[in-house]
Protein backbone atom coordinates (compact mmCIF):
# COMPACT_ATOMS: atom_id res chain seq x y z
CA UNK A 1 0.00 0.00 0.00
CA UNK A 2 1.33 3.44 -0.91
CA UNK A 3 1.77 6.14 1.72
CA UNK A 4 1.44 9.87 1.12
CA UNK A 5 3.01 12.62 3.22
CA UNK A 6 3.82 16.33 3.17
CA UNK A 7 7.55 17.12 3.24
CA UNK A 8 9.62 20.28 3.46
CA UNK A 9 12.56 19.82 1.05
CA UNK A 10 15.46 21.38 2.95
CA UNK A 11 17.75 19.64 0.45
CA UNK A 12 16.44 22.07 -2.18
CA UNK A 13 16.98 25.40 -0.41
CA UNK A 14 17.42 28.27 -2.85
CA UNK A 15 19.64 31.35 -2.48
CA UNK A 16 16.82 33.16 -0.63
CA UNK A 17 16.74 30.47 2.03
CA UNK A 18 13.42 29.11 0.76
CA UNK A 19 12.62 25.45 0.18
CA UNK A 20 9.73 23.84 -1.69
CA UNK A 21 6.91 21.86 -0.10
CA UNK A 22 6.32 18.53 -1.83
CA UNK A 23 3.91 15.63 -1.53
CA UNK A 24 5.87 12.38 -1.18
CA UNK A 25 4.52 9.02 -2.36
CA UNK A 26 6.23 5.87 -1.06
CA UNK A 27 5.37 2.45 -2.45
CA UNK A 28 7.44 -0.73 -2.31
CA UNK A 29 10.28 1.36 -0.86
CA UNK A 30 10.32 3.56 -3.96
CA UNK A 31 9.78 7.30 -3.64
CA UNK A 32 8.24 9.87 -5.96
CA UNK A 33 7.67 13.58 -5.29
CA UNK A 34 4.96 15.96 -6.53
CA UNK A 35 5.58 19.68 -6.19
CA UNK A 36 2.96 21.85 -4.49
CA UNK A 37 4.34 24.99 -6.08
CA UNK A 38 4.88 26.62 -2.66
CA UNK A 39 8.24 27.82 -1.31
CA UNK A 40 8.70 29.13 2.24
CA UNK A 41 11.70 30.10 4.40
CA UNK A 42 12.83 27.43 6.87
CA UNK A 43 11.88 29.56 9.88
CA UNK A 44 8.28 29.62 8.61
CA UNK A 45 7.91 25.84 8.51
CA UNK A 46 6.61 23.83 11.48
CA UNK A 47 8.24 20.40 11.02
CA UNK A 48 6.26 18.92 13.96
CA UNK A 49 2.82 19.80 12.60
CA UNK A 50 3.89 19.73 8.93
CA UNK A 51 2.38 23.12 8.21
CA UNK A 52 3.35 26.72 7.65
CA UNK A 53 3.69 28.73 10.88
CA UNK A 54 1.12 31.35 11.68
CA UNK A 55 3.64 34.19 11.50
CA UNK A 56 3.84 33.73 7.69
CA UNK A 57 1.73 36.36 5.94
CA UNK A 58 -0.38 33.88 3.92
CA UNK A 59 -0.15 30.91 6.27
CA UNK A 60 -3.94 30.28 6.52
CA UNK A 61 -4.53 30.32 2.77
CA UNK A 62 -1.44 28.26 1.94
CA UNK A 63 -2.12 25.69 4.67
CA UNK A 64 -5.68 25.30 3.39
CA UNK A 65 -4.37 24.74 -0.14
CA UNK A 66 -1.81 22.15 1.05
CA UNK A 67 -4.41 20.31 3.16
CA UNK A 68 -6.92 20.12 0.31
CA UNK A 69 -4.29 18.96 -2.21
CA UNK A 70 -3.01 16.39 0.27
CA UNK A 71 -6.52 14.97 0.81
CA UNK A 72 -7.16 14.94 -2.95
CA UNK A 73 -3.89 13.15 -3.56
CA UNK A 74 -4.66 10.52 -0.90
CA UNK A 75 -8.04 9.82 -2.50
CA UNK A 76 -6.54 9.53 -5.97
CA UNK A 77 -3.75 7.23 -4.84
CA UNK A 78 -6.26 5.00 -3.07
CA UNK A 79 -8.47 4.92 -6.17
CA UNK A 80 -5.63 3.92 -8.50
CA UNK A 81 -4.26 1.36 -6.06
CA UNK A 82 -7.57 -0.45 -5.83
CA UNK A 83 -7.61 -0.75 -9.64
CA UNK A 84 -4.01 -1.97 -10.04
CA UNK A 85 -1.91 -3.03 -7.07
CA UNK A 86 1.10 -3.31 -9.38
CA UNK A 87 1.12 0.45 -10.06
CA UNK A 88 4.51 2.06 -9.32
CA UNK A 89 5.09 5.41 -7.61
CA UNK A 90 6.04 6.97 -10.95
CA UNK A 91 2.90 5.60 -12.60
CA UNK A 92 0.76 6.89 -9.72
CA UNK A 93 2.23 10.33 -10.17
CA UNK A 94 1.69 10.27 -13.93
CA UNK A 95 -1.87 8.95 -13.66
CA UNK A 96 -2.78 11.70 -11.22
CA UNK A 97 -0.97 14.64 -12.77
CA UNK A 98 -0.31 13.36 -16.28
CA UNK A 99 2.98 12.89 -18.11
CA UNK A 100 5.19 15.82 -18.95
CA UNK A 101 5.07 16.70 -22.65
CA UNK A 102 7.70 14.67 -24.51
CA UNK A 103 9.80 16.34 -27.22
CA UNK A 104 9.02 14.46 -30.44
CA UNK A 105 12.17 15.34 -32.38
CA UNK A 106 14.47 14.54 -29.46
CA UNK A 107 12.93 11.07 -29.26
CA UNK A 108 12.90 10.60 -33.06
CA UNK A 109 16.53 11.67 -33.49
CA UNK A 110 17.60 9.20 -30.83
CA UNK A 111 15.77 6.33 -32.57
CA UNK A 112 17.19 7.28 -35.98
CA UNK A 113 20.74 7.60 -34.66
CA UNK A 114 20.47 4.17 -33.08
CA UNK A 115 20.08 2.72 -36.56
CA UNK A 116 23.43 4.23 -37.52
CA UNK A 117 25.06 2.97 -34.33
CA UNK A 118 23.74 -0.52 -35.16
CA UNK A 119 25.30 -0.37 -38.63
CA UNK A 120 21.94 -0.05 -40.43
CA UNK A 121 23.10 2.78 -42.67
CA UNK A 122 20.39 2.48 -45.32
CA UNK A 123 17.63 2.46 -42.69
CA UNK A 124 19.29 5.43 -40.94
CA UNK A 125 19.35 7.45 -44.17
CA UNK A 126 15.76 6.56 -45.08
CA UNK A 127 14.28 7.52 -41.71
CA UNK A 128 16.51 10.60 -41.37
CA UNK A 129 14.83 11.83 -44.55
CA UNK A 130 11.40 11.29 -42.96
CA UNK A 131 12.32 13.34 -39.89
CA UNK A 132 13.95 16.10 -42.00
CA UNK A 133 10.79 16.37 -44.10
CA UNK A 134 8.71 16.84 -40.94
CA UNK A 135 11.18 19.39 -39.55
CA UNK A 136 10.93 21.34 -42.82
CA UNK A 137 7.14 21.33 -42.49
CA UNK A 138 7.23 22.86 -38.99
CA UNK A 139 10.16 25.16 -39.91
CA UNK A 140 12.46 23.37 -37.44
CA UNK A 141 10.19 24.35 -34.55
CA UNK A 142 10.12 22.12 -31.49
CA UNK A 143 7.00 19.96 -31.28
CA UNK A 144 5.70 17.64 -28.59
CA UNK A 145 4.09 14.26 -29.18
CA UNK A 146 0.79 15.82 -28.06
CA UNK A 147 1.08 18.39 -30.89
CA UNK A 148 0.80 15.66 -33.51
CA UNK A 149 -2.94 15.11 -33.72
CA UNK A 150 -5.09 13.52 -36.45
CA UNK A 151 -5.77 17.06 -37.71
CA UNK A 152 -2.01 17.76 -37.79
CA UNK A 153 -1.40 14.56 -39.79
CA UNK A 154 -4.14 15.42 -42.29
CA UNK A 155 -2.56 18.81 -42.99
CA UNK A 156 0.91 17.29 -43.13
CA UNK A 157 -0.22 14.65 -45.63
CA UNK A 158 -1.72 17.39 -47.78
CA UNK A 159 1.60 19.26 -47.63
CA UNK A 160 3.49 16.15 -48.78
CA UNK A 161 1.07 15.75 -51.69
CA UNK A 162 0.91 19.35 -52.89
CA UNK A 163 4.22 20.95 -51.88
CA UNK A 164 6.57 17.98 -51.90
CA UNK A 165 4.79 16.29 -54.85
CA UNK A 166 5.15 12.87 -53.21
CA UNK A 167 3.12 9.87 -54.33
CA UNK A 168 0.71 8.03 -52.07
CA UNK A 169 3.01 5.11 -51.27
CA UNK A 170 5.99 7.37 -50.53
CA UNK A 171 3.80 9.36 -48.12
CA UNK A 172 2.72 6.04 -46.60
CA UNK A 173 6.37 5.18 -45.86
CA UNK A 174 6.92 8.54 -44.12
CA UNK A 175 3.77 8.27 -42.00
CA UNK A 176 4.41 4.59 -41.24
CA UNK A 177 7.70 5.53 -39.57
CA UNK A 178 6.00 8.29 -37.58
CA UNK A 179 3.47 5.67 -36.44
CA UNK A 180 6.34 3.42 -35.37
CA UNK A 181 7.82 6.24 -33.29
CA UNK A 182 4.51 6.67 -31.46
CA UNK A 183 4.34 2.93 -30.78
CA UNK A 184 7.94 2.99 -29.51
CA UNK A 185 7.10 5.93 -27.25
CA UNK A 186 4.09 4.07 -25.88
CA UNK A 187 6.18 1.00 -25.10
CA UNK A 188 8.77 3.21 -23.41
CA UNK A 189 5.93 4.85 -21.42
CA UNK A 190 6.85 8.27 -22.78
CA UNK A 191 3.26 9.04 -23.80
CA UNK A 192 -0.25 7.91 -22.96
CA UNK A 193 -2.40 5.83 -25.32
CA UNK A 194 -4.82 8.71 -25.91
CA UNK A 195 -1.96 10.82 -27.32
CA UNK A 196 -1.38 8.41 -30.22
CA UNK A 197 -3.10 10.01 -33.27
CA UNK A 198 -2.66 6.85 -35.35
CA UNK A 199 -5.45 5.14 -33.42
CA UNK A 200 -7.78 7.44 -35.38
CA UNK A 201 -5.74 8.24 -38.48
CA UNK A 202 -5.68 5.66 -41.26
CA UNK A 203 -2.70 5.47 -43.62
CA UNK A 204 -3.39 5.32 -47.35
CA UNK A 205 -1.70 2.80 -49.65
CA UNK A 206 -2.10 2.19 -53.37
CA UNK A 207 -1.72 -1.30 -54.80
CA UNK A 208 1.28 -1.65 -57.08
CA UNK A 209 2.15 -4.35 -59.58
CA UNK A 210 5.54 -6.07 -59.39
CA UNK A 211 7.45 -6.18 -62.64
CA UNK A 212 9.08 -9.45 -63.65
CA UNK A 213 10.42 -10.97 -66.83
CA UNK A 214 8.80 -13.83 -68.69
CA UNK A 215 10.97 -16.73 -69.87
CA UNK A 216 11.08 -15.13 -73.32
CA UNK A 217 12.12 -11.72 -71.95
CA UNK A 218 14.84 -13.25 -69.77
CA UNK A 219 16.15 -15.11 -72.83
CA UNK A 220 16.11 -11.82 -74.77
CA UNK A 221 18.37 -10.25 -72.12
CA UNK A 222 20.71 -13.26 -72.30
CA UNK A 223 20.89 -12.92 -76.09
CA UNK A 224 21.92 -9.24 -76.08
CA UNK A 225 25.42 -9.13 -77.57
CA UNK A 226 27.95 -7.80 -75.06
CA UNK A 227 31.75 -7.77 -75.03
CA UNK A 228 33.28 -10.23 -72.49
CA UNK A 229 35.33 -8.39 -69.89
CA UNK A 230 33.40 -5.13 -70.18
CA UNK A 231 31.11 -3.84 -67.43
CA UNK A 232 27.96 -4.21 -69.53
CA UNK A 233 28.68 -7.93 -69.93
CA UNK A 234 29.42 -8.33 -66.22
CA UNK A 235 26.20 -6.58 -65.20
CA UNK A 236 24.14 -8.69 -67.62
CA UNK A 237 25.62 -11.93 -66.25
CA UNK A 238 25.08 -10.81 -62.64
CA UNK A 239 21.40 -10.18 -63.42
CA UNK A 240 20.96 -13.56 -65.13
CA UNK A 241 22.82 -15.29 -62.27
CA UNK A 242 20.39 -13.81 -59.72
CA UNK A 243 17.39 -14.70 -61.89
CA UNK A 244 18.47 -18.34 -61.74
CA UNK A 245 19.77 -18.36 -58.14
CA UNK A 246 16.92 -17.68 -55.76
CA UNK A 247 16.54 -14.06 -56.77
CA UNK A 248 19.51 -12.98 -54.67
CA UNK A 249 19.55 -9.27 -53.86
CA UNK A 250 22.30 -7.26 -55.51
CA UNK A 251 24.00 -6.63 -52.16
CA UNK A 252 24.36 -10.40 -51.69
CA UNK A 253 25.56 -10.98 -55.26
CA UNK A 254 28.16 -8.23 -54.91
CA UNK A 255 29.46 -9.71 -51.63
CA UNK A 256 29.76 -13.30 -52.93
CA UNK A 257 33.31 -14.62 -52.54
CA UNK A 258 34.77 -17.84 -53.89
CA UNK A 259 34.96 -19.15 -50.34
CA UNK A 260 31.13 -19.06 -50.31
CA UNK A 261 31.02 -21.57 -53.21
CA UNK A 262 31.74 -25.27 -52.61
CA UNK A 263 31.35 -26.42 -56.20
CA UNK A 264 27.59 -26.93 -56.10
CA UNK A 265 26.17 -24.62 -53.44
CA UNK A 266 26.68 -21.08 -52.23
CA UNK A 267 26.57 -20.51 -48.47
CA UNK A 268 25.95 -16.92 -47.38
CA UNK A 269 24.58 -14.69 -44.65
CA UNK A 270 21.83 -12.56 -46.22
CA UNK A 271 22.83 -8.89 -46.14
CA UNK A 272 19.34 -7.60 -45.28
CA UNK A 273 18.16 -10.17 -42.71
CA UNK A 274 21.54 -11.62 -41.54
CA UNK A 275 20.00 -15.10 -41.85
CA UNK A 276 22.13 -18.01 -43.11
CA UNK A 277 21.24 -19.42 -46.50
CA UNK A 278 22.50 -22.30 -48.64
CA UNK A 279 21.44 -22.49 -52.29
CA UNK A 280 22.25 -25.20 -54.83
CA UNK A 281 23.25 -23.52 -58.07
CA UNK A 282 21.58 -24.58 -61.34
CA UNK A 283 23.86 -25.29 -64.30
CA UNK A 284 23.27 -21.86 -65.83
CA UNK A 285 24.50 -20.12 -62.66
CA UNK A 286 27.60 -22.36 -62.39
CA UNK A 287 28.37 -21.70 -66.06
CA UNK A 288 28.25 -17.94 -65.38
CA UNK A 289 30.51 -17.84 -62.33
CA UNK A 290 33.06 -20.18 -63.94
CA UNK A 291 33.73 -17.37 -66.43
CA UNK A 292 35.35 -15.44 -63.56
CA UNK A 293 37.52 -18.21 -62.14
CA UNK A 294 41.16 -18.64 -63.15
CA UNK A 295 44.47 -19.87 -61.75
CA UNK A 296 45.13 -16.56 -59.98
CA UNK A 297 41.76 -16.54 -58.21
CA UNK A 298 41.92 -16.50 -54.42
CA UNK A 299 39.23 -17.86 -52.12
CA UNK A 300 38.85 -14.40 -50.58
CA UNK A 301 38.25 -12.73 -53.97
CA UNK A 302 34.77 -11.61 -54.94
CA UNK A 303 33.15 -13.87 -57.56
CA UNK A 304 31.85 -10.90 -59.54
CA UNK A 305 34.65 -8.29 -59.77
CA UNK A 306 32.75 -5.16 -58.81
CA UNK A 307 33.92 -4.37 -55.27
CA UNK A 308 37.63 -3.96 -54.45
CA UNK A 309 38.93 -7.17 -52.85
CA UNK A 310 40.46 -5.27 -49.93
CA UNK A 311 37.23 -3.53 -48.93
CA UNK A 312 36.30 -3.57 -45.24
CA UNK A 313 32.72 -4.85 -45.36
CA UNK A 314 32.61 -4.89 -41.57
CA UNK A 315 32.53 -1.09 -41.72
CA UNK A 316 28.80 -0.34 -42.29
CA UNK A 317 29.38 3.09 -43.86
CA UNK A 318 32.07 1.86 -46.26
CA UNK A 319 29.94 -1.16 -47.19
CA UNK A 320 26.87 1.00 -47.80
CA UNK A 321 28.75 3.53 -49.95
CA UNK A 322 30.38 0.88 -52.14
CA UNK A 323 27.24 -1.21 -52.61
CA UNK A 324 25.08 1.87 -53.36
CA UNK A 325 27.54 3.09 -55.97
CA UNK A 326 27.82 -0.36 -57.61
CA UNK A 327 24.02 -0.78 -57.59
CA UNK A 328 23.49 2.54 -59.38
CA UNK A 329 26.06 1.56 -62.02
CA UNK A 330 24.48 -1.87 -62.60
CA UNK A 331 20.93 -0.48 -62.85
CA UNK A 332 22.04 2.14 -65.36
CA UNK A 333 23.43 -0.56 -67.66
CA UNK A 334 20.41 -2.82 -67.17
CA UNK A 335 18.17 -0.09 -68.57
CA UNK A 336 20.40 0.03 -71.67
CA UNK A 337 20.19 -3.76 -71.94
CA UNK A 338 16.40 -3.62 -71.76
CA UNK A 339 16.35 -1.13 -74.64
CA UNK A 340 18.60 -3.39 -76.74
CA UNK A 341 16.39 -6.40 -75.91
CA UNK A 342 13.29 -4.35 -76.83
CA UNK A 343 11.81 -4.82 -73.37
CA UNK A 344 9.66 -1.89 -72.27
CA UNK A 345 9.62 -2.78 -68.54
CA UNK A 346 11.75 -0.51 -66.30
CA UNK A 347 14.54 -3.03 -65.76
CA UNK A 348 16.46 -2.94 -62.48
CA UNK A 349 18.42 -5.59 -60.64
CA UNK A 350 15.56 -6.19 -58.20
CA UNK A 351 13.40 -7.43 -61.07
CA UNK A 352 15.65 -10.51 -61.18
CA UNK A 353 14.25 -11.35 -57.74
CA UNK A 354 10.64 -11.06 -58.90
CA UNK A 355 11.53 -13.00 -62.04
CA UNK A 356 12.99 -15.94 -60.12
CA UNK A 357 10.01 -16.09 -57.72
CA UNK A 358 7.34 -16.17 -60.42
CA UNK A 359 9.30 -18.66 -62.55
CA UNK A 360 9.88 -20.93 -59.55
CA UNK A 361 6.19 -21.02 -58.66
CA UNK A 362 5.22 -21.65 -62.28
CA UNK A 363 7.65 -24.57 -62.40
CA UNK A 364 5.94 -26.15 -59.41
CA UNK A 365 8.26 -25.30 -56.52
CA UNK A 366 6.10 -25.08 -53.39
CA UNK A 367 5.56 -21.65 -51.86
CA UNK A 368 7.24 -22.60 -48.57
CA UNK A 369 10.42 -23.65 -50.43
CA UNK A 370 10.35 -20.46 -52.52
CA UNK A 371 10.00 -18.47 -49.30
CA UNK A 372 12.95 -20.29 -47.72
CA UNK A 373 15.24 -19.86 -50.72
CA UNK A 374 14.39 -16.15 -51.00
CA UNK A 375 15.18 -15.66 -47.32
CA UNK A 376 11.75 -14.23 -46.51
CA UNK A 377 11.09 -13.73 -42.82
CA UNK A 378 7.37 -14.41 -43.27
CA UNK A 379 5.39 -16.46 -45.77
CA UNK A 380 3.07 -13.56 -46.57
CA UNK A 381 5.99 -11.85 -48.35
CA UNK A 382 6.11 -14.77 -50.79
CA UNK A 383 2.35 -14.99 -51.20
CA UNK A 384 2.48 -11.80 -53.28
CA UNK A 385 4.20 -13.79 -56.04
CA UNK A 386 1.70 -16.63 -55.69
CA UNK A 387 -1.09 -14.13 -56.37
CA UNK A 388 0.72 -12.93 -59.50
CA UNK A 389 1.04 -16.49 -60.82
CA UNK A 390 -2.58 -17.33 -59.94
CA UNK A 391 -3.77 -14.21 -61.74
CA UNK A 392 -1.84 -15.32 -64.83
CA UNK A 393 -3.43 -18.77 -64.65
CA UNK A 394 -6.90 -17.21 -64.32
CA UNK A 395 -6.22 -15.07 -67.35
CA UNK A 396 -5.06 -18.13 -69.29
CA UNK A 397 -8.34 -19.91 -68.52
CA UNK A 398 -10.29 -17.04 -70.05
CA UNK A 399 -9.40 -18.51 -73.44
CA UNK A 400 -12.31 -20.93 -72.98
CA UNK A 401 -14.69 -17.97 -72.99
CA UNK A 402 -13.77 -17.06 -76.56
Amino acid sequence: MASVSIVYRKDKLNKKGEAPIHFRIIKDRKISYIASGILVPEENWDSTKNKIKGKHTNSARLNSFITNKFAELQDQVFEHETVSKSTTTRQLKEKIYGKKPEDFFAFADEVVNNYKDDGKISTHITHSSTIKTLKDYVNDASIMFQDITPEFLAKYEKYLQTKQKLKTNTIHKHLKFLRKLFNDALRAEKIEYQHNPFTKYKLKLEKTSRSFLSDEELKAIEDVATVPGERMDLHKLMFIFAAYTGGLRISDVLKLRWQNFDGSHIHIAIHKTKSQLSIKLPNKAIEIINKYHNKATKQSDFIFPMLPNGIDLDNPQVSYNQISSATAYVNKNLKLLATKAEIEKPLSFHISRHTWATRALRKGISIDKVSKIMGHAQLRETQIYAKIVNAELDKAMDIFND
